[in-house]
């Protein structure tokens, strides 16, 4: 099976151009493909894993991806899908950025023997000369087209308006294409739906420069079955970072994943065969709370490898009961199989304190509060008077109760959120 056929199949494809020509392009050579990753930030998130598994595919497939990160065009900010400035970050901040980026993405990709690259645009974008560069690529565009791409739309409907410096992003990701194009044969974008505009007038400005056929693939924006954008929860982004987002964190947001998504988030986010993620749709209750399993597990593996997999699995366990995985569930997976019963909390989130300083001195809602299982100490009282605060399975009982001796068990005390969210007090 082609890799676009695979893509289609799993979910990943929105919109494409030059359907026809593409397969064939992508049957007959070893294409190399890339997609543009923004370095505002040290890591990426979960919104952004369906680029990176497509890409992943793409190499699984014999082709060669590269990872743009964009030093250069991130001192501007892309306007697409976004109704504000975006912040502008210093050359510093994002050589420091990419630095996570490349650690998170060697998880997904093998960037040995030029398998895969991780280029940065800045290497091209900052030695631009203005006038040279306005009358060899700016000709080339049109205002009138530019203007109606939606992700000027939106930004011009906006209260604060599209910014000149935001106007040229367009003209500078289709430079990159071109760039690329001519320096690394590199004739296949892809990206989000918003980026559909930019990867258009890319193609066309490689087939006005360099004389080459060149493609797009847009994936579609991934929402979970509520209708929340993927990746974002109470405590915000979803990081594929450890230090800020732990694995057993990661696992529980994958296990916690709504009934209607498990299938596709299953085609998504995890190199399961399609063939067993299709008897999925046949499970239900209990049953499908296994296959949300192996989704978490699969998943955590792929971003933080299998011991902090198996370690998130055990935790898991340890705090919500036995799982039984049967050989015949997901077979191509390779969760342990069999009775998993409860183990040690080592991938619990956890806290040390000193013992003299909390016990008969702090309030149970400041715990909460700083443990990030609430993100403000309203939020606290406000999980407190409606029920869901918990200590060892007690639930807390007014938002004046204090840290207790008898809190401590084991010099350990639990704390819980709700029905799924822990958080482990050391005392020392």
């Amino acid at each position: 099976m082609s890799v676009l056929s695979v893509l289609k199949e799993r979910g990943f494809i929105e919109d494409l151009t030059h359907t026809e020509a593409l397969e064939d392009y992508l049957t007959h050579n070893r294409a190399t493909c890339y997609i543009g990753f923004d370095p505002t930030a040290s890591s990426l998130h979960v919104g952004s894993l369906v680029c990176i598994m497509a890409l992943a595919h793409m190499q699984r497939h014999g082709h060669r991806p590269i990872a743009l990160v964009g030093g250069g065009t991130g001192l501007i900010g892309d306007p697409s899908g976004k109704t504000e400035l975006r912040k502008v970050i210093t050359l510093e901040q994002i050589d420091e950025n990419k630095k996570g980026i490349r650690n998170q993405l060697s998880r997904f990709l093998d960037f040995s023997d030029d398998k895969a690259l991780l280029l940065d645009n800045a290497q091209w974008l900052t030695k631009l000369e203005y006038i040279p560069f306005l009358r060899d690529i700016g000709r080339h565009f049109s205002v009138n087209r530019m203007i109606k791409a939606e992700s000027y739309k939106a930004r011009m409907d906006s209260e604060d308006g599209l910014t000149f410096i935001e106007f040229n992003y367009m003209l500078l990701q289709a430079y990159d294409f071109m760039q690329l194009g001519s320096s690394y044969d590199c004739f296949l974008q892809m990206g989000g739906s918003d980026q559909w505009g930019n990867i258009v007038a890319g193609i066309d400005l490689v087939r006005r420069t360099l004389g080459k056929q060149a493609y797009g693939i847009t994936f579609p924006l991934i929402t979970t079955a509520s209708g929340i954008k993927m990746g974002k929860t109470h405590k915000g982004a979803v990081w594929l970072d450890a230090q800020r987002f732990s694995p057993y964190e990661y696992y529980q947001f994958w296990v916690n994943a709504d009934d209607a998504d498990v299938e596709r988030f299953l085609a998504l986010f995890t190199f399961l065969p399609m063939e067993e993620i299709h008897q999925v749709s046949h499970l239900e209750g209990a049953d499908l709370n296994k296959a949300k399993a192996v989704l978490a597990y699969e998943a955590t593996k792929i971003c933080h490898g299998e011991d902090e997999a198996l370690k998130a699995l055990q935790a898991s366990v340890s705090m919500f009961g036995g799982i039984e995985i049967a050989a015949t569930l997901l077979p191509g997976s390779s969760i342990p199989r069999g009775t998993h019963s409860a183990a040690g909390e080592e991938s619990v989130p956890s806290t040390s304190y000193n013992k003299n300083d909390i016990v008969g001195k702090r309030l149970i809602i400041d715990l909460f509060m700083e443990t990030n299982l609430c993100k403000s100490k309203s939020d606290a009282r406000r999980l407190v008077q409606q029920g869901g605060a918990y200590v060892n399975d007690n639930r807390v009982a007014g938002v004046d109760q204090m840290v207790l001796e008898s809190d401590a068990k084991a010099d350990e005390i639990l704390l819980r959120a709700g029905k799924k969210k822990y958080h482990k007090i050391i005392l020392d």
